[in-house]
């Protein structure tokens, strides 16, 4: 795999402590290759190498993406975020996404922060990404308090999943996808809230970030963990 900014990759068998004895499939013990970003070694105001900003269902300008400093990131120093959103569209969504990892079966974890936004708030991360018009999403949502699973098959989003859920607001949380095959499995803070299949992509693709309209939010420790397996394009 090619080497990249802020990435660590590693092969190995990793038993995750807290998992129930009595797995389900999607909830195995992972055996693959981890790709990491913490961005701190990315320039301010940059993105990191083989990333790019676009939008779905783009109405106006794309939105600013950058890595900032903030004091309060949990990998030490700086974090990745939307900035601004540069427009006033109720029903696009802001994408950051590289293809320059192509996931299929395995688990996706990201520390998020919501800061503002009026329509919209939060965000989460996309995967199986074939474009910016189609992939899956998992996102929390403060304003509505829920966390969802989606495909977005050419530009129109369908749900696959709602948990209602409400967090703290200002600080960080943890969300984390797990699929293998069509098994999707999404947590938040560690607890299991979704369950579904689905089969609209069942290739592999790049990952990235997310959010809705004008939602502010910064993004941290974007983990990236792919069985070892990962064939189907």
């Amino acid at each position: 795999m090619k080497r990249m900014t802020s990435v660590v990759a590693c092969f190995g068998l990793v038993l995750w402590l807290g998992r129930a004895a009595a797995a389900a499939p999607a909830e195995q013990p992972w055996n693959g290759e981890q790709v990491a970003w913490t961005f701190d070694d990315v320039p301010v105001g940059g993105l990191p190498d083989g990333w790019e900003i676009e939008a779905t269902q783009q109405v106006g300008a794309l939105a600013s993406w950058e890595v900032g400093a903030d004091e309060t990131a949990p990998s030490g120093g700086r974090a990745l975020g939307l900035t601004s959103p540069n427009h006033t569209s109720r029903g696009t969504f802001n994408v950051c996404w590289t293809k320059d990892v192509s996931f299929l079966d395995g688990e996706i974890e990201v520390r998020f922060k919501a800061h503002t936004g009026k329509i919209d708030q939060g965000g989460g991360v996309i995967w199986r990404a074939q474009d910016k018009d189609n992939c899956y999403i998992a996102r929390f949502n403060p304003l509505e308090d829920n966390l969802r699973i989606y495909y977005v098959l050419d530009g129109d989003r369908t749900m696959l999943a709602n948990a209602d859920v409400s967090v703290a607001p200002g600080v960080w949380h943890v969300l984390r996808v797990v699929q293998r095959g069509a098994d999707i499995h999404g947590y938040l803070n560690g607890a299991k809230l979704l369950e579904t299949t689905d089969e609209h992509f069942a290739g592999s693709g790049g990952i990235g970030l997310w959010t809705k309209a004008d939602a502010v939010t910064s993004f941290d420790n974007l983990i990236v963990r792919m069985d070892r397996a990962q064939e189907r394009r």
